[in-house]
């Protein structure tokens, strides 16, 4: 294990939870979307290094809590979507071999084709819709709960009943949370 790649991992992940915890979830403003910027864009561009230099950071490399800390990295990856699409590619190897978590792998799908204005297939990604708050487009809805069991996701109205009970704990309610879906 590389403990040196894994503390660097924790670290970010630990600043980027930092940041958006001190976010107030009523209002993007300026600032705040500044904020998101100068972290997520660090991370990423660090991330990007480390993935190119060795290959994914999975549990072999920096344990279970290092590679979860890479995925959410990559997740918030949103502005260099580039990058987030090779992390994809890096994370479907590592999970293929049973070196990073499918659940991740799941949830970095889902917004990489958000991202790209696609359907996402395992329903993880929430926002403003045309009939309020709720999940981004599904591609085949009626394969959703079969697709979520294989990666170890709950069903969909588990998941949806948690995704409204989390929301309504946030100051502001529903709806005001700019990346709900991706907590």
């Amino acid at each position: 294990m590389d403990r040196r790649l894994r503390a660097d991992l924790l670290r970010r992940a630990a600043r980027d939870q930092r940041a958006r915890a001190s976010t107030p979830r009523t209002f993007l403003s300026p600032l705040t979307a500044l904020r998101f910027v100068c972290v997520d864009g660090g991370n990423t561009a660090w991330l990007d290094r480390v993935v190119r230099r060795r290959e994914w950071p999975g549990f072999a490399l920096v344990g279970t809590d290092g590679a979860h800390a890479a995925w959410l990295l990559a997740q918030h990856a949103d502005w260099r979507r580039q990058a987030q699409r090779r992390f994809l590619r890096a994370m479907r190897q590592a999970v293929e071999r049973g070196d990073a978590d499918p659940k991740d792998l799941a949830y970095l799908e889902d917004r990489v084709r958000v991202n790209a204005g696609r359907p996402q297939l395992y329903g993880t990604q929430y926002g403003m819709t045309a009939s309020g708050f709720g999940p981004q487009p599904i591609e085949d809805p009626d394969g959703l709960d079969d697709r979520r069991a294989e990666v170890g996701l709950p069903p969909m109205a588990e998941y949806e009943a948690q995704m409204r009970r989390r929301l309504a704990e946030r100051p502001g309610g529903p709806g005001t949370s700019p990346e709900a879906g991706s907590l």
